[in-house]
């Protein structure tokens, strides 16, 4: 399997991930329980964001190449519908309560998707190409990282809109995205510089702000044992503690592999998942951590 890896979706279920590989037009099936792959299911283009619907038995798969999203049966994994004009689909986030199906895309906007039909709800305009976003359980909103215009768009899902922008103070790139809703925390990864901001969701204000390692694409918030998982490019997950809602301090930091970035983590598990691309004569590989 050949360049770069994105994003993932998982089946507890079952206990597969699907690991979006990018660079290779394909999205990859792993069975986690085994450590093999599945299957490889091919023409997609440039796959980024995946979704796993067990409600429905449905994946949702957004093509950034290909400017679409397709819907797959869980079972056999066929194609059962694609929505097309979608351009640079990216990441997917499912609205358990309205039932929708949120996808960011184009130069800037979220599609609001009926997860059954594939049907459109309508589009939330933003001020640039969405990247890593999430969605409140406990209220209407939705907290999206938008690089383009150096902020994080407030937007109310129930009013179709953005009602706040939060700027992100002294950094860009802000691409990866995690919410502690129970604590009221909001948790943007920049790139440059390499740094973590923390924002109270109730005043849109920056607390606190940590060091990070390079090249950041996915953030994860672990409400157990109050730990962020931080997966940078460079190489290596920092793992950030949460001393109190405005302190936090690094933990400590693993290596992993270059350019491995992406990744998942799995509650029900306790463990966390990273994708190291192929590199020179290194395989592909997913990598598997045991949380303690």
């Amino acid at each position: 399997m050949k360049g770069r890896i994105d994003h993932f979706g998982v089946d507890l279920k079952r206990q597969r991930l699907f690991v979006a590989a990018l660079g290779n037009d394909t999205l990859e099936v792993v069975d986690v329980k085994s450590g093999r792959l599945q299957r490889s299911l091919g023409g997609f283009g440039e796959p980024q964001g995946v979704l796993y619907l067990p409600e429905f038995d449905r994946i949702y798969v957004a093509n950034g190449s290909a400017n679409r999203v397709d819907i797959l049966d869980g079972t056999s994994l066929a194609r059962v519908k694609s929505v097309e004009r979608l351009n640079d689909a990216d990441n997917v986030r499912y609205d358990a309560g309205a039932r929708k199906v949120y996808v960011g895309y184009g130069n800037g906007a979220l599609r609001a998707l009926d997860p059954a039909t594939g049907g459109s709800s309508g589009d939330i305009r933003l001020a640039g190409h969405p990247e890593s976003f999430q969605l409140e359980t406990r209220g209407t909103r939705i907290f999206v990282n938008v690089p383009p215009a150096r902020h994080v768009a407030v937007v109310d899902r129930a009013k179709q809109s953005v009602v706040a922008t939060w700027d992100v103070p002294g950094a860009e790139s802000n691409y990866p995205m995690a919410l502690d809703e129970p604590g009221r925390r909001l948790f943007v990864g920049a790139r440059k510089p390499a740094v973590l901001l923390v924002y109270d969701i109730d005043s849109g204000k920056v607390v606190a702000k940590q060091p990070i390692g390079e090249d950041t694409d996915d953030i994860f918030f672990d409400p157990q044992r109050k730990r962020l998982y931080v997966i940078c490019g460079q190489g290596r997950i920092d793992i950030v503690r949460q001393e109190n809602p405005d302190r936090y301090s690094l933990e400590g930091t693993v290596r992993t592999a270059p350019r491995a970035r992406t990744g998942l983590f799995v509650p029900e598990e306790g463990r966390l998942y990273v994708a190291a691309p192929a590199i020179g004569t290194s395989p592909a590989r997913l990598i598997a951590y045991r949380l303690r």
